[in-house]
């Protein structure tokens, strides 16, 4: 299909004025196909006596097209591109009629069969360029238009959209005419959804599952609407703007690919935020955080919207932000800055560092395929952490005053980077466009590196900066606490702007030095040999949690440099995490352990040892939270525990008996859990799992029994696996990353040999036949990422020479060889 350049983006927007779409949609045709008929009012702008342009779409069947009344010919659609000649400047009216096909890999309009009790559900997810799966349109952010839109949709169902729905009888449902709004924003759900409905501020307020979900989210509602009140008011509180829609609609909905969605009006979330099992408040605080950052979006990407898709962190960026930020302001979840500094910053600080690296805001983007690429740990973590280091530069009110200017002059319209700053330079005296080209127009991670001089007592502190950024940090002092070898006491943090122009007199020497403590900037940091003996020694002393993440990613960080042998983080995380209380560390912690260092850092000789270590880290936890008191510590400890089984006795009597002994008690989540451990280790059979999907039935039992056989270790069941993955195309892009994620396990190296040179070729046939979505799952989930080996590396860089994968698939593979790069070069370092 031909991608929409940022040229043709222009010059068509030059062109035309989009003011209207009617979209009629007929859910009713069938197991494969609905209709889609399509109006658009748009205006020619110009003099000249005639211009050409194009509308897009991409019909199962393209039954009839008229322009202004008259026919056009539906076999002139070339790819997904109707010509539109000879358009006199004035007014125009386009009739698109087609059939337009379902999906099931999560882009377009995706249909979902419940496993639990048949029934059906639909839902649209249009962005970026997945538009043209539904209705026709002239599909970029910049030509905003009016929608209205009515659907056709089976008895029993009901329809949600952008605005309030109404049933007008017979299976026919009206949407509320939107605001303008980008054509990628356009949403529908459909289905026999359990609802739960209240009002807020004279605004009707409404949250929807499938049916068979109904319990679980009967359990939360009142956690889901409290979360969404409080972060609604305090928007409010911020924006001078008020809401810009008539409803805000919640839908949880299946095999959606990313966290969620921000449909003006209705968003879009994954269904697993709908919790079936036992989960941490860690785990509520995330689904806290995407509800209040898919909200920030109704504001920064909905009322206000990128121009081209270069700015797309004027979206997401600012969106992570808010969202930790407002969280932790505005509900019971405080302490949200930890875990993004855990989870997310991670992800930004590993994008930064591969080949694929961007700027946060890239100076072009040439087209919708390569804009795709940039929803990475860039566009997200890292511009966020710039935003956050901007608000610590330039002040919270001068910076939000800054964004009230951006909302009151861009509302119902398009921005660049250039308006952004351009308006908080409104706000402030601050040379901010000189900060942005230092911050968003740079590529790269800085690191920060403490050296501290003088006599005792009259100590200088002298940071050195590897890099170009200008950081405000706060440095925090801290001394060993009297009596208490085990406690470091904080002496107080200073505030440094690097780089300095002198040292900074510190007074005495401290036990430890600990560089952008608060975590307000984004750069690794490392230590000096007496801070990062006290590391050594004391890390689980510090006494708060965002500092402690500061230094456990400074100890990641140093790892993956090949800076800190692997057994050394080891041994720190062996002998500090079961005295950890933040879930969030000792869930990002143990997966790093886990999933890099025990996996793809150590050689395969060492890796009994490591998982060794880990098991006897987490039964410590076990036995330290058998009084009941920190059930979600426990319930990490549990499934870290599970993971990390290298003999199946201990979790198979847990899974016999139904519960781990002193609880948790195995819910579903658990028990298949360990059963895709016991297959890992030969310990179960088809009889099993087939016995265990007869229990729970569900899409998620699905997931897990995929998974389950996937990891089977014979050679019969793998070769099923994948043939389901890469020779047929049946599996949704859920259970594609379910069988993904049982296929290639460290333990079954030598099984599984024959399958890695296979990878490359077929998943390039593959990602060409199925598209982005499965290509991203299959360079994410389905490459042999235990095999850290040469022998990967080299056919993966001769696939990316020869084999011209799509660049879904080839961005993937490029990061997963440049990570694989990385993983030989920290085993080399570690070889003694």
């Amino acid at each position: 299909m031909s991608v929409l350049t940022r040229d043709e983006a222009q010059t068509r927007a030059r062109l035309l004025d989009v003011h209207h779409y009617a979209i009629d949609l007929d859910l009713t045709r069938g197991d494969d196909t609905f209709d889609s008929r399509t109006a658009i009012r748009f205006t020619v702008r110009g003099d000249t006596d005639s211009t050409d342009t194009f509308v897009e779409v991409k019909p199962a069947e393209l039954r009839a097209v008229t322009l202004d009344g008259q026919p056009l010919d539906p076999a002139a659609l070339d790819e997904n591109r109707l010509a539109l000649k000879n358009l006199a400047p004035g007014e125009h009216e386009l009739r698109v009629d087609a059939a337009m096909r379902y999906s099931r890999t999560g882009e377009g309009m995706h249909r979902f069969t419940d496993p639990a009790d048949g029934e059906t559900y639909v839902y649209t997810q249009l962005f970026l360029d997945d538009v043209q799966r539904v209705y026709a349109a002239f599909d970029q952010p910049d030509l905003k238009a009016v929608f209205d839109l009515t659907v056709t949709a089976p008895e029993g169902w009901t329809v949600l959209a952008n605005g309030v729905t109404e049933d007008t009888g017979e299976g026919r449902w009206k949407a509320a005419t939107t605001p303008l709004i980008s054509t990628y924003l356009v949403a529908v759900a459909a289905g026999p959804w359990h609802s739960v409905r209240t009002e807020h501020r004279g605004l009707p307020f409404g949250i929807h599952c499938r049916r068979s979900l109904a319990p679980y989210l009967d359990a939360d509602t009142d956690e889901l609407f409290e979360v969404t009140r409080a972060c609604f008011d305090r928007y409010h509180e911020k924006f001078d703007e008020p809401y810009p829609f008539d409803s805000y609609d919640q839908a949880f909905v299946p095999e959606f690919n990313a966290g969620a969605m921000e449909n003006p009006g209705l968003v879009t979330f994954r269904d697993d935020f709908v919790f079936r099992s036992a989960v941490t408040d860690t785990q509520r605080q995330t689904r806290a955080m995407v509800i209040a950052h898919e909200m920030a979006h109704m504001w920064f990407g909905d009322l206000v919207t990128l121009r081209w898709w270069d700015d797309i962190w004027l979206n997401e960026s600012f969106a992570e932000y808010m969202g930790y930020q407002t969280t932790a302001e505005a509900t019971r979840f405080t302490d949200t800055w930890t875990d993004f500094g855990v989870t997310r910053k991670a992800w930004g600080y590993d994008a930064d560092q591969r080949p694929s690296t961007h700027p946060v805001a890239p100076e072009n983007v040439r087209d919708t395929a390569s804009a795709l690429l940039n929803f990475d740990g860039i566009s997200y973590a890292k511009g966020a952490s710039a935003l956050r280091q901007l608000v610590a530069w330039l002040g919270e009110k001068d910076f939000l005053a800054g964004i009230n200017t951006h909302f009151e002059r861009h509302k119902f319209a398009n921005a660049s980077l250039a308006d952004f700053i351009d308006s908080l330079a409104a706000a402030t005296d601050r040379d901010v466009h000189a900060w942005a080209e230092s911050w968003l127009r740079t590529t790269g991670v800085d690191t920060l590196v403490p050296s501290v001089t003088g006599d005792n007592g009259s100590r200088a502190l002298t940071v050195r900066r590897t890099g170009e950024r200008p950081h405000r940090i706060a440095v925090g002092l801290y001394d060993q606490s009297p009596g208490d070898e085990g406690r470091l006491t904080p002496r107080g943090r200073l505030d440094l702007d690097i780089p300095q122009t002198e040292p900074r007199p510190i007074g005495k020497l401290p036990a430890l030095v600990v560089l952008n403590d608060g975590d307000l900037s984004y750069a690794k940091i490392r230590f000096d040999a007496d801070s990062f003996r006290a590391v050594r020694e004391s890390l689980s002393g510090l006494p708060d949690p965002l500092t402690r993440a500061v230094v456990w990613n400074a100890l990641r960080d140093a790892v993956r440099d090949g800076e800190l042998p692997a057994a050394t983080y080891l041994d720190i995380a062996r002998t500090h995490l079961p005295h950890e209380t933040d879930l969030a560390l000792v869930d990002g912690v143990l997966a790093f352990a886990a999933g890099q260092v025990a996996d793809r850092y150590v050689t395969p000789e060492r890796r009994p040892a490591a998982l060794s270590t880990l098991a006897e880290l987490c039964r410590d936890l076990i036995r330290r939270t058998e009084d009941g008191d920190h059930p979600g510590l426990r319930l990490i400890a549990v499934r870290h525990r599970i993971a990390t089984a290298a003999h199946p006795d201990t979790i198979a009597a847990w899974l016999a008996d139904g519960i781990v002994p002193g609880g948790p008690e195995l819910d579903p989540e658990l028990r298949w859990r360990i059963l895709t451990r016991l297959a890992v280790l030969g310990a179960v059979d088809e009889d099993a799992i087939a016995a265990e999907l007869a229990i729970d039935p569900s899409a998620t039992g699905q997931e897990g029994a995929a998974r389950c056989r996937a990891a089977l270790p014979d050679a019969e069941a793998k070769a099923r696996a994948w043939e389901a993955m890469f020779a047929s195309d049946d599996l949704s892009n859920y259970l594609f990353t379910a069988t993904a994620q049982g296929f290639w396990q460290p333990e079954q190296s030598d099984l599984v040999r024959e399958y890695v040179p296979r990878y490359y070729p077929e998943a390039v046939a593959l990602a060409a036949r199925r598209g982005p979505a499965i290509a991203d799952a299959a360079g994410r989930w389905a490459f042999p990422a235990h095999a850290v080996d040469a022998d990967t590396l080299r056919l993966g860089q001769e696939c990316l020479a020869d084999a011209d994968p799509i660049p879904a698939l080839r961005r993937k593979l490029a990061d997963q060889l440049d990570d694989l790069t990385r993983a030989l070069r920290v085993r080399e370092a570690n070889t003694d």
